[in-house]
């Protein structure tokens, strides 16, 4: 069973604790509403509290109290068309060769920051968001379910952090990230396949009779459809980011910020269920003992990448202001997922990875229209870590993507403003040929031995809005 490749996955950043808004994988920049104004290119800007997540240093630039609540929707949609998955026995597998629906039509992401500052070297904030995550629901009966029927990731990041101004040209920037991680998935298990299999290698005789001498009737095996599988974790996981920003000039900033790794082992359990697979409760009992698949306690242990940012920022009159970043993600980091069945004789399964590492290059503008409204605007193109079609899994169907924002901040009061923002997202065509090199017939590892084939198509949009004040 493949239980934690979303775990992975999300710690890949659908996200550990926060690197950079935007990275590929599962995160979408849902971080900061007024960074996603500008394609999240302000890592220098340190216009409000939310500079906590892009460059803890630049809170030195903020005055007294500041508060920053927002929240961005993501509205996703995706297609997938089929052209040729298989099951192990190199047989079709049937079902939905279409799926439309899969994605959540929205999901929420909030976020919270607050800053103080203590005296003119020492400012201290504090950050809680989403980092990344991830909700996709295929029909139980698509053509890749042996792969995949349903994934959920949530995470949340809590990042106390403080920085120290050296003097008017150079800060320093320090926090601490404590991630929460939960994740969930399931997929079906390939029974039709492995009694076909057993038939074929003259086993089938071996199951009948065991089916007879408890009652049951062996004639239900030529009716037996999936079975399903389904598996949890959670955890906690710490790591750091660090930040400097140095100002030449009151105009012009150039920032570096760094987010550490975080390691999780997520715990859980494994469920399968396989009272649905013909109508003879014995001819079930058999089957799942024969597949060597038992509810179990779950576990994976994974690292999430650590990410380097290069940002800059400057101001050329009073009406434009210009922005750009540069953030480079170890996501190679993310090899083979093993998911292990504790306390069990079943086998690990291995999800492979095998991730590269990626670049994400956004460019970014401010405009002033008046004293009280602020356009904003930026681009982004974001690298994918997926190395091939052969490693394109149904649960992160990732690809290259474009990133174009609007927003602007508009000025309540002279201590209060709203942030809003709009992004579209472009990704590239997604095909996949991935195989799960284990199958049901395997008692040294766990895996339907299926090939998903196909192409993923996706475009994102995001909203968001955040209200700021100062006192």
């Amino acid at each position: 069973m493949n239980p934690k490749q979303l775990s992975l996955i999300i710690a890949l950043a659908l996200g550990a604790a926060s690197m950079n808004a935007g990275a590929s994988g599962y995160r979408f920049g849902s971080q900061s509403v007024s960074a996603q104004g500008t394609a999240e290119s302000n890592g220098a800007e340190a216009a409000d509290a939310s500079t906590i997540f892009a460059n803890p240093a630049g809170l030195s630039r903020l005055e007294g109290r500041q508060f920053m609540g927002g929240v961005t929707a993501l509205v996703p949609h995706s297609t997938f068309q089929d052209s040729g998955s298989t099951r192990f026995t190199r047989t079709p597998t049937g079902g939905k060769t279409s799926q439309d629906d899969y994605a959540p039509e929205v999901v929420a992401a909030p976020s919270l920051y607050y800053s103080q500052k203590i005296d003119d070297r020492w400012t201290a904030g504090v950050g809680v968001f989403v980092p990344y995550g991830t909700k996709l629901d295929y029909d139980w009966n698509w053509s890749g379910r042996y792969a995949l029927t349903n994934i959920k990731l949530e995470a949340v990041t809590i990042n106390p952090s403080v920085s120290f101004k050296v003097n008017d040209q150079h800060a320093f920037g320090f926090g601490v990230d404590a991630e929460y991680m939960k994740a969930r998935l399931g997929q079906g298990v390939d029974v039709p396949g492995s009694v076909a299999a057993a038939q074929a290698s003259g086993t089938g005789a071996v199951l009948a009779r065991q089916i007879l001498a408890l009652g049951g009737n062996p004639a239900a095996l030529a009716t037996a459809g999936d079975a399903h599988g389904s598996v949890e974790g959670k955890d906690w996981g710490y790591g750091f980011n660090l930040g400097y920003m140095y100002s030449p000039t009151e105009s012009t900033r150039f920032g570096i910020a760094y987010r550490s790794s975080i390691k999780h082992e997520l715990k859980g359990g494994a469920i399968w269920d396989f009272s649905g697979v013909t109508s003879d409760r014995v001819v079930n009992g058999v089957l799942q003992n024969a597949s060597h698949r038992a509810n179990s306690a779950a576990r994976v242990d994974l690292r999430t990448p650590e990410t380097l940012s290069i940002n800059a920022f400057h101001q050329f009159d009073e009406k434009w202001a210009g922005m750009a970043d540069v953030t480079w993600s170890r996501t190679s980091r993310m090899e083979n997922i093993d998911i292990q069945f504790v306390g069990t004789t079943e086998g690990d399964e291995t999800i492979r990875q095998q991730w590269k590492n990626t670049v994400r290059v956004s460019l970014g503008g401010n405009y002033k229209l008046n004293e009280a409204v602020t356009l904003r605007a930026g681009i982004a193109h974001d690298d994918a870590p997926i190395r091939s079609d052969a490693l394109r899994h149904a649960a992160l169907p990732d690809a290259d993507r474009m990133q174009l924002s609007f927003g602007a901040n508009w000025k309540l009061t002279p201590n209060s403003s709203l942030d809003m923002a709009y992004s579209y997202l472009d990704f590239k065509d997604a095909n996949g040929n991935y195989s799960n090199n284990c199958n049901p017939l395997a008692t040294t590892c766990t895996g339907n031995g299926e090939t998903t084939r196909g192409t993923w198509k996706t475009h994102m949009q995001l909203v968001g809005l955040a209200y700021n004040v100062k006192f």
